[in-house]
């Protein structure tokens, strides 16, 4: 259910039945009960009193905190891996490679919805690196809140190119020990997906007039 939610087969703000996930699932109401109520724990899903459970729909304000949440949790991640020894630095970039190997064919098949997948299991990979569990923990919530926006709106990726060689620079400036200017590439990333979101958001309401 999570991952149906976070992939887009639930649409922001849909309602989500228990009896049709009973019939769907083929499995009793507890297990069904005790998953909307964890999802709702998380964020994920909302709940209405008298109307019934939904899928969470961002807004703009929405996507503007998301964000500055992420921000502030790299930030503290970046200080937590460099000052772990060099060895253990190269052994975070590794798979942040491999992660922006898999994106540059994405990028030109236009299949944004598996590069919204990878872009966030890097920056999740990246968190990781930190050894924090609590930063871990927290992020993987914000990482789908912010998967759930990405999914549903086609144009999230207009410079799709420079998301890519923004993911090697962060690398790059990893594995330099520069953390001055990887703190600045951070804050720079995250505000240019929070410009990027915000426009395609903007553009996909209907018009008043």
């Amino acid at each position: 259910m999570r991952e149906r939610i976070i992939d887009g087969s639930f649409r922001p703000g849909e309602q989500i039945r228990e009896s049709v996930l009973v019939d769907q699932l083929q499995v009793s109401r507890g297990p069904v009960r005790e998953a909307l109520q964890r999802l709702s724990q998380e964020g994920l899903l909302v709940s209405h009193r008298n109307r019934g459970v939904f899928v969470l729909d961002l807004s703009v304000t929405d996507v503007a905190e998301i964000y500055a949440a992420r921000e502030a949790i790299e930030l503290a991640a970046a200080r937590g891996i460099l000052a772990q020894e060099p060895s253990a630095v190269a052994a975070v970039a590794r798979p942040l490679k491999k992660i922006i190997g898999r994106m540059v064919p994405l990028v030109e098949a236009s299949d944004w919805r598996r590069l919204a997948e990878l872009d966030l299991g890097f920056h999740l990979t990246f968190v990781k690196g930190a050894k924090n569990s609590r930063l871990s923990r927290i992020y993987s919530t914000l990482a789908a809140e912010s998967r759930i926006c990405i999914v549903n709106l086609e144009g999230s990726y207009p410079h799709a190119h420079d998301l890519v060689e923004e993911h090697r620079q962060l690398v790059d400036l990893l594995v330099a020990g520069d953390g001055p200017r990887l703190r600045k590439a951070i804050r720079a990333h995250m505000r240019s997906a929070v410009s990027d979101l915000t426009k395609s958001m903007l553009a996909d309401q209907p018009s008043s007039a």
